[in-house]
């Protein structure tokens, strides 16, 4: 079954976040004691209560001299953390509207985990909008990944991830064909792993891919992106315990919100 159309969390390329009006009423607190710089405490506070939904996309963070004069700060210090934000990407100022919210990063680590998954632990609400689901022949390139003969059946998945009604990610997905039932209601409620899980069919390891690509105008458009944006790539083979393939992935992140974080050690 083939899905098309506008769901309601899309919003057309380019466009703004809608506009909350009013005071988040976020409780922040400063220690004046501290080492640390009264403006990076409050970047940082700012910063986390965006990643955690706190403040959604569009929120409304007043002017400069309103949250001077609510949180006790001189305007140069609210100015210098509201900058900083405003240089990571989180907050824009808009003429006529104020500093608003623009998004907050999607932070991965790096191990064999779902977006959906990592987005819910994460608290940034995650949608899916089902665009494909249905099965066919495996072309060359999927059937290499599956381990199966060209032509034989896989189902093939392509779904648009939200947070926050926005889109971050575009996932094509290939399962070998029978493997699980995949119900575009069910593909639309959760992530794929958890229905692979439901199934009975344990994730064990994978080998997983990174790069980069400028964005078409077809993707800039899927995405919310203007055409030419940098899009992250990821290519993605996962094996059960007995080193057989259960899924094989070629997503599209945008990279104005997304980043993968990497634990490294010295080698002895």
């Amino acid at each position: 079954m083939t899905r098309t159309g506008a769901g309601k969390g899309a919003q057309s390329p380019g466009a703004g976040p809608p506009v909350r009006r009013g005071d988040p009423g976020l409780a922040l607190t400063l220690d004046r004691g501290s080492p640390v710089p009264l403006y990076h405490q409050l970047a940082e506070q700012l910063t986390a209560a965006i990643e955690r939904g706190s403040l959604a996309p569009g929120s409304l963070l007043g002017n400069e001299v309103d949250l001077a004069g609510r949180l006790g700060l001189s305007r140069p210090t609210v100015r210098q953390a509201l900058r900083s934000l405003v240089d990571k990407g989180l907050l824009v100022r808009r003429r006529g509207v104020g500093t608003q919210v623009v998004h907050s990063r999607v932070r991965r680590p790096l191990e064999l985990s779902s977006l959906y998954d990592d987005l819910e632990t994460a608290g940034q609400s995650p949608t899916t909008r089902v665009l494909r689901n249905e099965a066919g022949p495996a072309s060359a390139e999927v059937a290499a990944a599956l381990g199966v003969a060209e032509g034989a059946g896989v189902h093939h998945l392509e779904r648009l991830r939200f947070t926050h009604g926005r889109p971050v990610a575009y996932l094509t997905n290939y399962v070998p064909e029978g493997l699980l039932e995949l119900d575009t209601g069910r593909l639309e409620a959760t992530g794929l792993y958890r229905l692979l899980r439901a199934a009975g069919l344990t994730l064990h390891s994978a080998r997983q891919s990174v790069g980069a690509t400028a964005a078409t105008a077809a993707e800039a458009a899927r995405l919310g992106e203007p055409e030419g944006a940098a899009l992250l790539t990821m290519r993605r083979t996962a094996y059960d315990h007995t080193g057989r393939v259960l899924e094989y992935g070629a997503h599209q992140y945008r990279a104005s919100c997304y980043t993968l974080d990497f634990h490294l050690l010295a080698r002895s």
